[in-house]
């Protein structure tokens, strides 16, 4: 796991997180916010690097305060294969913790990203005092547990077209829209083509079919979905 760059500038008390209200820690008690942010660090990691590495043992969970992270594994070839993506308010780290096993897939930050961390004791601690927070846990690993197998059986029985209306879908509900209504999140086309499972030729050809029957827009690395009925339609999910 890389040494993070320590202090930027974020909340001293989790009760100030303006993160909390959608995160793990949403219905703690005062006394339980207080232990872990007299515990917690505050860190910040660039774009690109790496937060923990595949078959680390981490010692500590991560909230990221501000910021975007994806969760990967690397194939024999080294090509990326995303399984999902963190944002702020997202607990990372915890389910290695929990299992006592090494982590499972890589993390790394997207852009500049800043986060809380809570050391595997004081985040031990809190699970066993508190119900509540436990039961927080065991959702977000059921949910996480749930996305992924949907993504199995999106690889193994959709088409290319399906997965790439699917995984813009997903881009757009995780990280929102900018000012201009684009998805808050720039990409290149080879990493569209790591998340959707196929070359980067298909992945440009497909981007391009969508842009002429008018589904979404480019400009660069921005992509602004235009018929998102349309993109549910393709993909197979329906709200």
């Amino acid at each position: 796991m890389k040494t993070p760059k320590e202090n930027f500038e974020a909340p001293s008390h989790c009760q100030l997180c303006k993160n909390r209200g959608h995160s793990a820690f949403h219905n703690l008690g005062a006394e339980d916010l207080d232990k872990i942010s007299a515990l917690k660090s505050c860190v910040s990691f660039k774009k690109g690097q790496v937060i923990m590495n595949e078959g680390s043992r981490p010692q500590g969970v991560y909230c990221i305060h501000k910021g975007k992270a994806k969760v990967y594994r690397v194939g024999t070839e080294g090509k990326e294969q995303v399984i999902r993506f963190a944002t702020n308010g997202d607990l990372i780290g915890y389910r290695s913790i929990l299992s006592d096993e090494p982590i499972s897939a890589s993390i790394s930050a997207m852009d500049d990203t800043y986060a809380c961390y809570i050391p595997k004791s004081s985040f031990f601690q809190v699970i066993e005092e508190n119900s509540k927070f436990s039961l927080n846990v065991l959702k977000l690993s059921c949910h996480e547990l749930g996305e992924a197998g949907k993504m199995i059986a999106s690889l193994a029985q959709k088409t290319v077209r399906e997965r790439l209306a699917e995984v813009l879908l997903i881009l757009r509900a995780t990280f929102g829209e900018d000012e201009e209504g684009y998805i808050d999140l720039k990409l290149t086309r080879e990493e569209i083509a790591n998340m959707v499972g196929t070359a980067t030729e298909s992945a440009i050809r497909l981007i391009s079919e969508l842009k002429d029957q008018e589904y979404i827009t480019t400009q660069g690395k921005r992509i602004k979905l235009l018929d998102g009925p349309a993109l549910r339609q393709i993909a197979g999910v329906f709200e």
